[in-house]
């Protein structure tokens, strides 16, 4: 009887510390987002204008067809490198600063829909994270192979050929099948230790940003999961397919249901696959989207639903006094790899040991894609940084001139 009183006790003190939390923060709205002149905060409104401008005039030198800006870089450049999911012309150098809950200051197009590349991984790393905390997935440690169920491609153009002449081919793939993949946990892909050997939807793994010697790119030796960390687009995609076929049904639904509606997102956000990702899941045609835009497809999305998404994992998954994350989960997400200390979950990026960014926090993190897309989340400093199109080299700087303006 002690306990159970014990329990309610203590589950009416994390209600307590919950609403409380709702109370000391503000949170925005939907389709609102109150605003406050940086002279209300006590921050150098001069130094602001100043981080604005700089953000502006550093604006991404890629050309805004993105296409043609795939095709100029090294990814187009790739084996198997063509694109295979939607793409859109981007917009203009564009972002949000947002400091105590309150925007302070803003410059391009926060309402512009666009790709938002690798940042994408943090959404999906987030339905992960709602498995966990839902129970469909025991532990981030368990290996991944005990969930899969045979994968059943959609694949209509089969259907006039001559089934005769294709007896020896498999009508299902097994994600986890080779011994090698069997020893791959949740947490392997998660952190892109996973080494995962096969290909995915016309990629395979050695084609993404492959290393060495072309006469090795296939027969390379495989490292044991957990021990070398690589950035690689194939294995995000097998980690997006894998979680689809824990919570059996499209990844957008779950991220809208859990996520995008709590924290008052706009209808206006899209997450794609690919045109060849769809697959037969309980008699149902559905898509496996992908981690980010490497092929095309991925996360569109505004400004300003990238901040929501930020300010969700600055107040540790907690949305106006409701847990829509665990703390748990982001803890976890923001814990360092052991073989990648500067890397989480994908795709938290960790300022450890302020090699990042020198001039923030060592607690501060950021999620991060190609364009350059940053969403930088600073607990400590009570700060979002939105910042979309910048060059890659100088997003340190434009969070070192922000960090400046506020308040010693």
């Amino acid at each position: 009887m002690r306990r159970i009183v014990a329990i309610c006790l203590f589950s009416a003190l994390l209600l307590i510390v919950d609403n409380s939390m709702a109370q000391r923060h503000y949170f925005p709205t939907s389709g609102e987002w109150a605003e406050k002149k940086p002279q209300e905060l006590n921050i150098n409104s001069q130094k602001l204008q100043e981080a604005i401008a700089f953000a502006i005039n550093e604006e991404s030198e890629s050309d805004k067809n993105l296409k043609l800006a795939h095709y100029q870089s090294s990814f187009g450049r790739e084996p198997f490198g063509y694109p295979v999911g939607p793409m859109k012309d981007r917009g203009p150098a564009t972002g949000l600063i947002i400091y105590k809950g309150y925007i302070i200051g803003k410059w391009g197009d926060p309402h512009r829909v666009d790709l938002t590349f690798s940042v994408a991984k943090s959404f999906l790393s987030t339905t992960v994270g709602l498995a966990y905390d839902k129970g469909l997935i025991k532990s981030e440690k368990d290996l991944v192979y005990p969930y899969m169920a045979p994968i059943i491609p959609y694949e209509p153009h089969k259907l006039s050929v001559n089934k005769s002449d294709h007896l020896n081919e498999e009508d299902v793939f097994e994600l986890f099948g080779t011994p090698h993949n069997r020893k791959i946990t949740w947490e392997h892909l998660l952190q892109q230790t996973s080494d995962w050997e096969g290909s995915i939807w016309g990629k395979p793994d050695w084609a993404d940003r492959p290393q060495g010697s072309s006469e090795n790119w296939i027969k390379r030796d495989r490292n044991e999961p957990g021990t070398v960390y690589k950035y690689n687009d194939t294995r995000v995609n097998v980690l997006a397919l894998a979680i689809l076929n824990v919570w059996r049904k499209p990844l957008p639904q779950v991220l809208k249901e859990h996520i995008m509606d709590e924290i008052g997102a706009s209808p206006t956000w899209r997450w794609t696959g690919y045109e060849n990702s769809y697959i037969v899941l309980d008699g149902q045609i559905v898509q496996s989207v992908s981690g980010g835009s490497h092929w095309g497809g991925g996360l569109f999305i505004n400004a300003y639903d990238q901040a929501r998404f930020g300010y969700l994992t600055l107040r540790k998954g907690n949305w106006n006094g409701k847990q829509l994350i665990s703390e748990e989960w982001i803890k976890k997400s923001r814990t360092p790899t052991a073989v990648q200390t500067n890397y989480g979950y994908m795709n938290y990026f960790l300022n450890t040991d302020k090699k990042e960014i020198p001039s923030a926090p060592e607690s501060a993190f950021f999620h991060l894609g190609a364009g350059t897309n940053m969403i930088y989340v600073d607990e400590e400093n009570d700060l979002i940084i939105v910042t979309r199109w910048i060059k890659n080299e100088k997003k340190a700087a434009l969070v070192k001139m922000i960090l400046e303006s506020l308040p010693k």
